[in-house]
């Protein structure tokens, strides 16, 4: 009689019982940031689900939607950092781990587009590999501590998209790692390639985070920007992205990545400049300091690898 009532008393009966009995199940966890995590994530899970009281409809569309980031996720597309990207999560984490204020260069989130493994650059180089409309850039700067004192060495991975608003991996017309280069800074820290100027582009919205969007009428534009991953022993690695766009174009970022400390000075020239004879006009010049914090360097794990074919 008293196991009968043992094992009774153990079974779920109320809504108050199930997280209890959910957590009692995870308490052997003995990875203890993991325990911290997942009860963590099974109370705010439950209090959102004990708040909005789905109905079975719903939590199947749900699952059907989560489903669907993974079914399209591919070697060139990943919807799920896209989805954690418009939903603010992936700016939320970055922020978490990277508050600036230290004098280092704000970071932004990496985004769904880096494949990594680009070639290797020579300053000057341009990273316009296929005919790629819009006017040049000349892009240069230097990479510093935060005490200004510059960083030979250094190693910034860049990569954009084209001025009709694909990266290359999406593009077939396009040739591979078309935009995508890796630089070194010389003994005074300094650097500088040759691309075209950013546009703003839409994100992809042909797999569930765009019928998300739509769904709740928000536009899928990211401002005009260029990424950045900014590397050197004994610092901290920076994952960043220069913007130039409109103050309105800033703040509507659907990703929620744009940050005023990373704003650039894009400057556009009209007429000739003896530093760059013979170059069609309009073009742009941008200078930017990236800054470093002491720390050990680390590199993300590429979201992609592949391009269409």
């Amino acid at each position: 009689m008293q196991q009968h009532l043992t094992i009774e008393s153990k079974l779920i009966s109320t809504l108050d019982d199930v997280t209890p009995a959910v957590l009692s199940a995870m308490a052997g966890t003995q990875d203890p940031r993991l325990r911290t995590i997942m009860e963590s994530a099974t109370r705010h899970l439950h209090a959102f689900i004990l708040e909005t009281r789905p109905t079975e409809a719903e939590f199947e569309t749900a699952l059907q939607w989560i489903a669907a980031l993974g079914h399209h996720t591919d070697e060139t597309n990943n919807e799920v950092v896209l989805a954690a990207d418009v939903l603010g999560a992936s700016t939320l984490i970055d922020l978490i781990n990277n508050d600036g204020m230290q004098g280092e260069t704000m970071s932004a989130l990496l985004g769904p587009f880096y494949r990594g493994k680009a070639p290797d650059c020579s300053c000057g180089d341009c990273i316009a590999r296929s005919k790629t409309p819009g006017p040049k850039l000349f892009f240069k700067g230097r990479v510093t501590g935060v005490d200004g004192a510059p960083i030979a060495g250094a190693q910034l991975d860049v990569w954009q998209a084209s001025p009709v608003g694909l990266y290359e991996n999406q593009d077939p017309d396009q040739d591979d790692f078309n935009l995508r280069g890796v630089f070194r800074t010389d003994a005074d820290g300094s650097f500088h390639f040759t691309s075209v100027k950013p546009a703003g582009y839409p994100v992809p919205t042909d797999g569930p985070v765009g019928d998300l969007l739509r769904a709740q009428r928000r536009h899928p534009m990211r401002p005009a920007h260029i990424h950045f991953i900014v590397s050197a022993p004994g610092h901290k690695t920076l994952i960043t992205q220069i913007f130039s766009d409109t103050p309105e174009a800033l703040a509507g970022d659907v990703v929620f990545g744009a940050k005023q400390q990373i704003v650039g000075d894009f400057v556009e020239h009209r007429e000739p400049h003896p530093d760059y004879p013979d170059v069609p006009l309009p073009f742009f010049t941008c200078e930017y300091q990236f800054r470093l914090t002491p720390g050990e360097p680390s590199y993300p794990v590429p979201p992609i690898s592949g391009t269409k074919s």
